[in-house]
């Protein structure tokens, strides 16, 4: 298994989440949202949005070149979202390079062998009796908050409590590092000269971040974040923050540094922004056959249906019925233990991946969906 600060790397939440979306394979064991805390951060983490600036790939710079970087990217936002430069440019100087930041992010030394991925082990760092007790009483406590917000989005609140309680243990963990430290360093510095496409995602990040501070919606200066730049209970990046981020009491201000009720409707959402049917399960209760494993094409979007799956030779499961999950898209996800050779199949429906929007992997939306699970026993 990698170690938990290079999986949190290979997504990135909500945010870093929306940017990989496409046919290529999901890392099995990525992070989600860019959390450093959880497996994720809307990873976590490209966000529709406009692109600042497409400077040389970060690293390399001299002190000399690296300001004037940051000046021109300064310069160049400040006039693509009618800010003021001054202020722009007042805080670019005040972000500070991190070079536990850098260390983190960090590409593993050449020849070093991958851990072998396992969905036992990562499965047990979040469906544990800590997550499963305090996210039940996370439930009691927040129940009227989290009854509103489903009876709004069509989002059960278990799959809300759980989705929080992946990514910041309910709120307790949110991260140590300055959200303007976090992203400058990325945007500026990023260790891999191989991936301009992430420091360029990260400037992206950083250049909303400065809007959203500019704009008053929170400070840049002050706010904690994951590694990555997620921020706030549900570690929402600085895009997803400025796109799905809503107010529980329809207030302007929005605080998910410290308004669970804020959180809570902006998880809700941001699942429905990305795709979220009311009333459809996470996985269709079907019993797939030995063969199976040939169905699975690792992308982040359902491409079959019911009939495609019966006729390969999947049934439903002991004692379940068909069901509104039978008249939409389904897919046949993998979950490996690849020390062992062996792997889990199992049936997710389009809800399933609208999780792996939150964080793209199939690891993570599978934690999620059993971590609920648990949250709704008696």
């Amino acid at each position: 298994m990698l170690p938990m600060y290079r999986l949190a790397l290979l997504v990135g939440c909500a945010a870093l989440l929306g940017a990989c979306a496409g046919p290529a394979r999901p890392p099995a064991d990525a992070n989600n949202n860019a959390s450093v805390n959880t497996p994720s951060s809307p990873s976590r983490p490209t966000e529709a949005g406009s692109s600042v600036s497409l400077l040389p790939p970060s690293g390399g710079y001299t002190p000399t070149t690296r300001r004037a970087a940051i000046q021109r990217f300064g310069i160049e936002l400040a006039a693509t979202r009618k800010l003021s430069e001054p202020a722009v440019l007042a805080l670019l100087a005040d972000g500070r390079y991190s070079e536990t930041v850098i260390r983190i992010v960090s590409p593993p030394v050449a020849g070093q062998p991958r851990a072998p991925r396992s969905w036992k082990q990562y499965r047990g760092r979040f469906v544990e009796p800590i997550r499963i007790n305090q996210g039940r009483a996370f439930m009691e406590q927040y129940s009227t908050e989290l009854s509103r917000a489903s009876e709004r989005y069509g989002v059960p609140a278990n799959i809300i409590a759980a989705i929080i309680g992946v990514e910041t243990l309910y709120g307790r963990s949110q991260g140590n590092f300055r959200a303007l430290d976090a992203l400058t360093s990325l945007a500026f510095d990023y260790p891999d000269p191989k991936r301009p496409d992430r420091a360029e995602l990260f400037r992206n990040q950083l250049a909303d971040l400065i809007e959203l501070d500019l704009t008053g919606r929170l400070d840049a200066r002050s706010v904690k974040a994951s590694y990555a730049g997620a921020i706030g209970i549900p570690q929402f990046m600085p895009g997803s923050i400025k796109r799905f981020a809503v107010s529980a009491s329809g207030a302007a201000q929005i605080n998910l540094s410290s308004s669970v009720p804020d959180a809570i409707v902006s998880v809700a959402n941001f699942l429905v922004e990305h795709g979220w049917q009311r009333g459809l399960p996470v996985f269709a209760p079907v019993t797939l056959p030995a063969s199976a494993g040939k169905l699975v094409d690792g992308g982040l979007k359902p491409t079959l249906d019911w009939p495609q799956l019966r006729a390969a030779g999947a049934k439903l499961a002991s004692g379940a019925k068909e069901g509104a999950w039978t008249r939409t898209a389904l897919g046949v996800i993998d979950l490996p233990e690849e020390s062992a050779g062996t792997v889990e199949l199992r049936t997710a429906t389009q809800n399933f991946f609208t999780i792996t929007q939150y964080n793209r992997s199939y690891f993570y939306a599978a934690s999620v969906a059993d971590l609920a699970a648990e949250l709704a026993k008696p």
